[in-house]
């Protein structure tokens, strides 16, 4: 053999070989794939998603089914260039840079911790929303989330702490207190009332100066005191977008008569206390998760329109909606035959 072709048999030989190693190194990206879907209305892991105590629920026919986003890669567990490449010529499949989904000041724990903690919120918010639409009274208060390491309600208030009075006055949204705390100027004391384990207490907390006036430390949100209790399990999943599907999921359970009519709805979007409807990600891989498993109508987020048409798959009709009343509306109409229903524009 010639030194030539010797030379260049190795050289092949090597850029194989290294064209092999390159495909297997990670990269910075996450891809995201159609993930399982889950009827509100159904069970997961034999228990059942949505169940009620304290007020009477009527058999349900059909799915409302939420749909989720599987990723794979992540800072701990990177996927390589030969599996990003094969995500990319995937239509069904995104792949984003890895700060998309882990932004660099926050740790992959933290990440999972805040998809959980959405999701807990959504379900108190999608639960607010449907008694909301079926006008039944809910009361709705201010709790601490957490206070501020070393800022001067660290120690004095709690996590759960339900915020009655501060100085006196009723307070009832989280801005009210806000503002009652801006009164003062910093170094003066604030006194709030409390309810603490089911006890009422008063808890006088320093102020300190804040980017827009005085604070104390206090990270808090809305609770809501619901006239009976309602339970929502969905095993794994995570964050916000399932909230819609849950209030319709609910709804449906409070109310005489199938809501879907026996069909297959599959839907996302976030939830407002007061039914209010908002965009989410991932919606061309919700699209084909949903159709996948058999839905014929998708509740859309009118905000994801624009996005929806272009990914939609065949089979599949997008429905608008921008309320929890629209959603209502819309799932009526389609039972009944009677009535509008708001469809996504072409494009």
């Amino acid at each position: 053999m010639s030194r030539r072709r010797l030379t260049l048999m190795v050289a092949g030989v090597l850029t194989l070989v290294l064209g092999g190693a390159g495909a297997l190194l990670p990269v910075p990206y996450v891809a995201l794939s159609p993930g399982p879907t889950e009827n509100t209305l159904g069970d997961v892991k034999g228990k059942p998603v949505i169940t009620v105590s304290g007020h009477q629920t009527y058999p349900t026919t059909g799915k409302l089914s939420l749909v989720t986003v599987a990723y794979q890669g992540g800072p701990e567990a990177r996927i390589d260039l030969l599996t990003a490449l094969r995500g990319w010529m995937d239509p069904t499949v995104a792949v984003v840079p890895e700060e998309t989904i882990f932004p660099k000041a926050v740790s992959v724990k933290e990440v999972e911790q805040q998809n959980t903690q959405e999701m807990s919120s959504s379900q108190q918010d999608a639960t607010a929303a449907a008694l909301t639409e079926l006008k039944i009274p809910i009361k709705v208060y201010v709790a601490v989330a957490s206070t501020q390491k070393g800022k001067p309600a660290d120690g004095k208030l709690l996590p759960n702490d339900e915020i009655t009075e501060v100085d006196g006055a009723a307070v009832r949204t989280v801005d009210e207190v806000a503002a009652g705390v801006r009164k003062h100027k910093a170094g003066e004391q604030v006194r709030f009332t409390i309810v603490r384990g089911g006890k009422p207490m008063t808890v006088e907390v320093g102020t300190i100066s804040g980017p827009s006036g005085s604070i104390v430390g206090v990270i808090m949100g809305s609770q809501f005191k619901f006239p009976f209790t309602v339970n929502v399990n969905v095993g794994d999943v995570g964050g916000p977008s399932a909230g819609l599907m849950f209030s319709l999921g609910i709804y449906d359970k409070l109310t005489p008569g199938p809501l879907t009519g026996g069909r297959s709805i599959a839907g996302t979007g976030t939830i407002t206390p007061d039914g209010q409807v908002g965009p989410i990600g991932g919606i061309q891989q919700k699209l084909v998760g949903a159709r996948d498993a058999g839905a014929t109508v998708f509740l859309t987020p009118a905000d994801n329109c624009d996005d929806a048409v272009q990914a939609v798959p065949k089979g599949l009709r997008l429905v608008k909606v921008s309320t929890m009343h629209e959603a209502v509306q819309a799932v009526d109409a389609l039972r009944t035959g009677s009535g509008q229903v708001a469809s996504c524009p072409a494009r």
